[in-house]
């Protein structure tokens, strides 16, 4: 068995031996213009090699550059983003404080004009059911305030108060589908109940076959429900459906944007009988 080993070392030495001395030549030999055949060899060999190691190296460095680009860009945007919302707020809170100014001043001038006690309250809750319409005043029972009193604002009818608190008070709006007030129009002095619809509308009832009611119409307080003081501005006639001589449908547009409502006045004591027939607040 050690014969046949030591016949392949022998072989793998000669190997050894021979590629030894055909590169000691290739580095003696030279070309005819030029340096050893294996100099040039390793020279092609080592610059491909940098070559590549160069192509991947710049590969690398541009996608980092480019992420790093685009992170920035990203970085700008949510910037951008966010000043736009701060601003975007901000323009918010100035018209919110505008309107705020509008409905004071507003009320400001009805509460001149007007021939009651009032008092001013503000809108601190309201129902998001659409089968009970109603707000929450910052004003109760410390401050006047007691059930079945009518709330009103410079446009017209807001409603009436139902629950009183020592320091707030909820109202019910005159467009919700349970509330009432007696109510007649300006123009022919037709009289009849305006219901609210629940829907943020009107509807006008219990009118005479004779009565003469026409699209466009102002309909105001009639004074009679001992809630709602005569002549307050409910809303205007939108559409009137009659079926032969009687009335099928009468709506009426509410005179006040109940989706902007923030400033009213409660109605506290009525004013004397001759005060209450010439009071009347106008659109």
């Amino acid at each position: 068995m050690a014969l046949p080993d030591t016949r392949h070392r022998a072989r793998y030495l000669f190997i050894a031996v021979v590629l030894g001395h055909i590169l000691l030549i290739s580095a003696q030999v030279g070309a005819r213009t030029g340096p050893p055949i294996l100099q040039a060899t390793l020279v092609t060999a080592l610059t491909t090699a940098q070559r590549a190691a160069w192509a991947v190296v710049s590969g690398i460095h541009g996608v980092w550059d480019g992420y790093v680009y685009l992170r920035g860009v990203h970085e700008d945007n949510r910037r951008l983003v966010d000043e736009n919302t701060g601003l975007r707020v901000q323009l918010q809170q100035e018209r919110a404080n505008a309107r705020g100014a509008e409905d004071l001043r507003a009320l400001l001038g009805l509460r001149a004009r007007t021939a009651w006690r009032t008092a001013a309250a503000e809108l601190v809750a309201g129902s998001a059911s659409p089968d009970y319409r109603s707000i929450v005043l910052d004003k109760g029972q410390g401050d006047g305030v007691q059930p079945n009193m009518a709330v009103i604002n410079a446009a017209g009818v807001v409603g009436r108060v139902v629950v009183v608190a020592r320091g707030t008070s909820v109202v019910q709006l005159v467009i919700d589908r349970n509330a009432a007030a007696a109510c007649v129009t300006e123009r022919s002095g037709a009289q009849g109940i305006v219901l609210g619809n629940g829907d943020g509308s009107l509807r006008m009832e219990y009118l005479s076959a004779t009565a003469e009611v026409e699209r466009g119409d102002t309909v105001i307080t009639a004074g009679t429900d001992r809630v709602y003081p005569k002549g307050l501005l409910l809303g205007v006639v939108e559409r009137v459906d009659r079926a032969g001589p009687a009335f099928r449908a009468v709506i009426v547009r509410p005179a006040v944007d109940f989706s902007k409502l923030a400033s009213v006045l409660v109605l506290l004591v009525p004013a004397p009988a001759p005060a209450i027939e010439d009071a009347q607040v106008t659109k």
